[in-house]
């Protein structure tokens, strides 16, 4: 395609750059990026002028997405009124559509244009959903005219690199595309379930009476009223040493279950550390320079600087506020997971991969297993997002937001740290399991000391 795309370019310049651009904004799945970023590297070597190939982009990109709101606009609208029963789409589901972009119809639109697969039907949803012509004619003009100029740059200026710069430009296009999908996941997962959660409750209602009204359970509540208390009072919400604990318990012993059986494979070399040595040399054979560099400077947000500082911050803004108990259980809590990490590196030893020579000055005397990074980096962003959820997000569309965040985040860091060659895969997951194990530990006691009553309790 590549090839094909070179020739067209040589032949027709800027005439297949408006057709491929246009044609992809229009809603045909055509490799309109591509061309743009392969006529801005023409333009460096001097066969276009890059003023034009910016100018011929970003006027196909405007022009595109307009031919494409009128389509799903006039046809689309009209074809889902008049299949809607076909497609179960009711009244309510074309008024919430409406309402998303009389919303969030600008960011659709604007972000669309730098993302693939929306890229090409951004517009289309955007006339669909029948989102204002005024407001999207200008988010269509921004975007249009900021992807020409930063693609057009980026293809000018690593022209003479193209195969390399297309190839990050389309899995940076598509990880972004894939995030679109995990936010839009998350989004929708939680809509449901806030609509569905009465139902839900009555149906989990539902199946606790049909069990605690069983034969055994009820010889055993006769037999034992005081074990049965003790138990049904674990599961109240409210209650003091309630359910928070009890989900804090099974956590706890998952993550512990877990950390046990990674170490245990890593000091048997059993076969998780042959897929270690596998997934390394995986990684190292599909590294670049520009790929270390990326994943290094993700890595070092998990560092024990950058860690360091966060929690000087936090603790700075905790005091400020006089929340000295949540301030203790931070400074617990960071404190606690370096002081782990040190512990379990010692005990076990493992050495480091051999590639990490070339990014650890203490090589020689660093152990590997669990990695520190991913261990700290999920307490500390954990437990961050924990208090920002509890303090501050008070909509749930922050706290969902605020959690996914941290979520990748904390993962980005894991993988950064195989992808330059200093952990194991197993490390990784040693690091997370002893992370959740401490985070835990701390929001269930910090829960605990929130909770605890004034007089004796239960």
């Amino acid at each position: 395609m590549h090839g094909t795309l070179t020739n067209l370019l040589q032949s027709y310049g800027y005439i297949v750059l408006f057709v491929f651009v246009g044609l992809e904004s229009l809603g045909i799945p055509l490799p309109g990026e591509t061309t743009l970023v392969t006529a801005a590297a023409f333009a460096a070597s001097g066969h276009l002028s890059i003023y034009r190939v910016v100018f011929v982009a970003a006027a196909a990109a405007i022009l595109g997405d307009n031919g494409g709101y009128w389509i799903g606009r006039e046809g689309g609208l009209r074809l889902v009124k008049r299949y809607r029963r076909v497609l179960h789409i009711d009244e309510g589901k074309m008024e919430h559509a409406r309402q998303f972009f009389d919303r969030h119809g600008a960011k659709t639109v604007f972000i669309g244009r730098f993302i693939a697969l929306l890229r090409t039907w951004a517009a289309v949803l955007a006339g669909v959903g029948d989102m204002q012509y005024g407001t999207f004619m200008l988010y269509n003009a921004l975007g249009g005219i900021t992807w020409a100029l930063l693609f057009g740059t980026f293809g000018y200026l690593f022209g003479r690199n193209l195969p390399k710069l297309e190839q990050y430009i389309g899995q940076a296009s598509l990880a972004l595309a894939l995030l679109a999908a995990l936010i839009s996941a998350l989004f929708i997962g939680t809509r449901w379930f806030r609509s569905n959660s009465s139902r839900m409750a009555a149906q989990i209602s539902g199946i606790a009476a049909r069990i605690g009204s069983s034969d055994t359970l009820q010889r055993f509540q006769k037999r034992h009223p005081e074990a049965w208390e003790f138990i049904i009072h674990r599961f109240e919400p409210d209650e003091y040493l309630g359910l928070h604990l009890t989900v804090g318990l099974v956590v706890s012993i998952a993550a512990l279950w877990l950390f046990g059986g990674v170490t245990e494979d890593v000091i048997h070399h059993d076969p998780l550390t042959q897929f270690d040595v596998t997934l390394l040399e995986w990684f190292q054979a599909h590294t670049t320079k520009s790929g270390m560099q990326v994943f290094a400077a993700i890595s070092s947000l998990g560092s024990p600087l950058v860690m360091a500082a966060l929690g000087l911050a936090v603790a700075l803004a905790l005091a400020v506020r006089r929340s000295w108990l949540v301030l203790a259980v931070w400074a617990g809590a960071l404190g606690g997971a370096g002081v782990l990490d040190a512990f379990l590196k010692h005990i076990i030893r493992r050495p480091r991969p051999i590639y990490a020579s070339a990014f650890l000055h203490s090589y020689s005397y660093s152990f590997s297993f669990p990695s520190g990074h991913a261990m700290g980096s999920l307490v500390g962003y954990g437990m961050l997002a924990y208090l920002l959820v509890i303090s501050w997000a008070h909509r749930w569309q922050a706290r969902v937001a605020i959690v996914s965040v941290a979520a990748l985040l904390i993962l980005a860091i894991g993988v950064s740290r195989l992808y330059i060659g200093v952990h194991y895969f197993s490390d990784v997951v040693g690091g997370y399991a002893a992370g959740v194990l401490w985070l835990s530990a701390c929001i269930t006691g910090l829960e605990i000391a929130r909770r605890q009553p004034h007089s004796q309790g239960r």
